[in-house]
């Protein structure tokens, strides 16, 4: 007897805390299409982000891997930017390797690409001292076969 008087209490209590018509949930659907950044703005959030006085060899390395993941070869601002912070934090292999990044991004248009690019930022690496892939010998494999049609 006591437990059908408890089960009963308990129902009772139950449904005057819970509602019994809950208002149907609507289904949002979120898309991507947040505020639409210029070409301006986002080189210049990338080159003020680059140009702090603090940033240490992790951010930079974290900036360019996320425009290396982005559909686009970076700006050359922006790629002056990261010669100057790897200056700062006197990193010439992280330099070198932005460089490798950026010819990588260019893809198979890297011949017409590329020039444009070093083109741009060469008064930066003059000034920085900083060689470029070709100068530096990088731009062929070190340890790779003659072919068999230039041996003789």
């Amino acid at each position: 007897m006591l437990r059908f008087v408890g089960r009963q209490v308990n129902g009772i209590v139950r449904n005057s805390i819970i509602p019994r018509a809950l208002p149907a949930t609507q289904n949002l659907r979120t898309s991507h299409d947040g505020p639409v950044e210029t070409e301006e703005e986002f080189n210049d959030r990338y080159v003020q982000y680059l140009s702090r006085s603090d940033v240490d060899g992790w951010e930079i390395r974290q900036v360019f891997n996320k425009l290396a993941g982005m559909d686009l070869v970076p700006d050359p601002s922006i790629i002056c930017a990261g010669m100057r912070a790897c200056r700062r934090v006197n990193d010439f292999a992280l330099a070198v390797r932005i460089l490798e990044t950026v010819k990588d991004k260019c893809g198979s248009n890297v011949k017409e690409i590329y020039p444009y690019i070093l083109q741009e930022i060469r008064p930066t690496l003059d000034e920085l001292g900083i060689n470029t892939l070709e100068e530096l010998g990088y731009d062929k494999p070190e340890l790779a076969l003659q072919s068999i049609d230039e041996i003789h």
